[in-house]
């Protein structure tokens, strides 16, 4: 860890420190115990920011709450990827302008990726000036300092940094599971795909060294978890740019020399440079569970190439067609977008083409959304809502076609689930997710969360099993 970074982590550890006593003179005035909420929208990586901006709350003396309402602070992690996730925290910060109408003390904070798009910044500000707090990506890390400032009674603090080389990861986390962990190795991205504002909002790649990542999951398995997943926006690039340090897959093949780690996973790779040395290491290590998420985009050479992708149709296919040759049993999903710039149904047929061959064992289809600053959304080529509404049913049905036809595979079969929940829909039922990334619900009590048990998979509902514990 740099030297930098250690006395960011000293200054807001100290922050930390004096949270407890100046939320309790807020609380003593109000005679009640403050409550908090994180809304969370977006990727993997969101979610556990989320889970470090909730530690720290937690640890100043805030009672979390799962609803944003009722809560005296609210904190809306976002994403800005598409479009769809900006409506849904408009949405969200109406409804807390209504709330904070009936309680003018009510703290309201918005961080994350879509703060740090200047357009949406200004609409923050200007449209919704009821915020108390807006944060970006690149200085999450100091929000024990904001609300410090905000417990002292400072408002509209609006802090957003173009860009930063600091990694702070020794704060205090509250972990959705206690039996499952994300780790970040790196953060940010360098591929510039025309249609992506994730370089613009979260910057370039920068990776953790791996002695402070393998620290960190020794120290969670130590309080008990069990699986771990890696997170990078393209986890391949891990290790690039830190002179002397180790390549990803000699950092999984590290992860699994851990004795007490039973399952590993890891999101997300990038096609152009998924290697065979990565290949050969999740076949050799039975801990890596069996499933990658190879994000496709769109099965057509010419768009990808306008995507600037960095590989073709044939090179995706071979590459998946090694992968299932190479590690038998693993499901491979991917994101497939449908719509973009000059798309037409000859393209969709190259995507459709990609899925039969491969057989996706799921996949995220998505509409294409203009996000403002990337080289795709100034294109005067783009496509009908008629024609994209055509393109996307066509993919979809295709992805669900062959999904089932892989989830059938299954039929039968006794697999190791890691129980994650109580099912919501089937008292006396738990849910379990399988290695290859399938969720398994059966009859179970809540004493089995937590564990891993085998299964029999006994009746395929598509995308998940009703299954029976053996």
């Amino acid at each position: 860890m740099k030297e930098s970074d250690i006395k960011e982590t000293q200054l807001q550890t100290e922050h930390i420190n004096e949270l407890p006593s100046l939320l309790n003179k807020v609380q003593n005035e109000k005679k009640r115990v403050l409550t908090a909420s994180v809304i969370t929208f977006g990727c993997q990586m969101n979610a556990r920011d989320s889970e470090k901006l909730a530690g720290i709350l937690s640890s100043a003396g805030f009672k979390l709450l799962e609803d944003d309402e009722d809560a005296d602070f609210v904190l809306y992690n976002t994403c800005t990827v598409r479009d769809n996730a900006n409506r849904k925290l408009y949405g969200h910060l109406g409804e807390a302008h209504a709330s904070k109408k009936k309680n003018p003390d009510k703290l309201v904070a918005v961080c994350g990726c879509l703060p740090q798009e200047p357009e949406a910044f200004e609409i923050l500000k200007k449209k919704y000036s009821f915020i108390d707090l807006i944060f970006g990506t690149h200085n999450i890390y100091a929000f024990p300092e904001y609300l410090c400032r905000l417990l002292s009674g400072e408002r509209h603090i609006y802090e957003i940094m173009d860009a930063t080389d600091r990694i702070v990861e020794d704060l205090p986390v509250l972990r959705k599971y206690p039996f499952k962990s994300g780790v970040n190795i790196m953060f940010g991205c360098n591929n510039f795909c025309t249609y992506c504002i994730v370089p613009y909002v979260r910057g370039r790649e920068r990776s953790r060294e791996s002695a402070d990542i393998i620290k960190e999951i020794e120290g969670l398995v130590s309080s008990g978890v069990k699986e771990v997943m890696l997170l990078g926006q393209n986890v391949n690039s891990y290790g690039n740019g830190i002179e002397g340090e180790i390549s990803f897959p000699e950092l999984l093949k590290r992860v699994c020399d851990i004795k007490e780690i039973e399952r590993v996973r890891f999101m997300t790779s990038h096609p152009k440079d998924l290697s065979d040395d990565l290949i050969k290491v999740i076949r050799d290590n039975t801990k890596i569970c069996r499933h990658l998420h190879l994000p496709l985009q769109s099965g057509s050479t010419r768009i990808l190439k306008e995507m600037n992708r960095h590989y073709s149709k044939e090179q995706f296919i071979d590459l998946a067609l090694k992968i299932r040759s190479e590690i038998p049993g693993i499901a491979i999903t991917t994101d497939i977008m449908v719509g973009f710039p000059s798309e037409t149904m000859a393209d969709i047929e190259d995507t459709l083409d990609v899925i039969r061959k491969v057989e996706f064992d799921n996949a995220f289809t998505f509409i294409y959304s203009k996000r403002m600053g990337t080289p795709a959304a100034v294109r005067d080529d783009q496509v009908s809502e008629e024609n994209v509404k055509m393109y996307f049913d066509s993919v979809l049905a295709c992805v669900q076609e062959y999904a089932k036809k892989r989830a059938l595979v299954w039929q039968g079969k006794t697999f190791d689930a890691l129980v994650e929940e109580e099912d919501s829909s089937t008292k006396g039922y738990v849910t379990g997710r399988l290695s290859n990334n399938m969720l398994v619900h059966f009859a179970g009590d809540k004493d089995l969360i937590g564990s891993i048990v085998p299964v029999k998979l006994d009746e395929c509902r598509g995308f998940y099993y009703i299954g029976s514990k053996v």
